[in-house]
């Protein structure tokens, strides 16, 4: 497994190595504009469990999420809230940095390195950026063909931007590490909500 996780600031670099774009900024906030975020984010949003079935059960994670966007709505499948004056400000500071515009973040709430999310690709084609706040966690590819496998440390106040055919070749977890005893959040602007 590659370790991708070195923070000098020579500028994003893409850290797939074939079939997809994945940049990494590094950090894009101060230590204390990362920490000023994310205390705002832990009382400012609407956190519920993330619920979904599988194998036909009903599963209930200890990981929260919440959704926020320009259009905001209610459906059975989630709820999407208007921004909050933080998290626009966070979304804005994404954009200005990787040169894309966002309509939506889903947030996801990990309260300790015990939570974690399994293998998945995101849906969408256009770009997703990823803005970590709290807790250093690993984030790893594996690509879906020859299952090759990398990792990058995710840091407070770290960007990743994944686009192009990433999610076509490309799998990503953020694995347990049971280690870890402070919260993260994981902020994924999205074009789409």
């Amino acid at each position: 497994m590659m370790d991708l996780f070195a923070h000098e600031d020579l500028g994003p670099r893409n850290v797939l190595p074939h079939s997809g774009i994945a940049n990494f900024f590094g950090a894009v906030l101060s230590h204390e504009g990362a920490d000023k975020a994310l205390a705002s984010l832990m009382s400012d949003i609407e956190w519920r469990n993330d619920e979904y079935n599988f194998a036909g059960k009903h599963i209930v994670t200890a990981r929260k999420i919440a959704w926020y966007g320009d259009a905001p709505s209610h459906s059975n499948q989630r709820r999407v809230f208007p921004w909050v004056p933080a998290l626009l400000e966070l979304k804005e500071l994404v954009e200005r940095t990787c040169g894309h515009k966002f309509q939506s973040c889903l947030l996801n709430l990990y309260h300790s390195g015990e939570e974690g999310l399994g293998w998945h690709s995101d849906g969408e084609k256009t770009p997703v950026a990823s803005l970590s706040l709290g807790a250093t966690r690993r984030f790893v590819f594996k690509n879906k063909a020859d299952k090759e496998t990398l990792e990058v440390q995710l840091a407070h106040g770290d960007l990743l931007v994944m686009e192009g055919e990433t999610q076509d070749y490309w799998l990503h977890r953020v694995p347990p590490m049971k280690s870890v005893k402070e919260p993260r959040i994981n902020l994924t602007f999205r074009q789409t909500a």
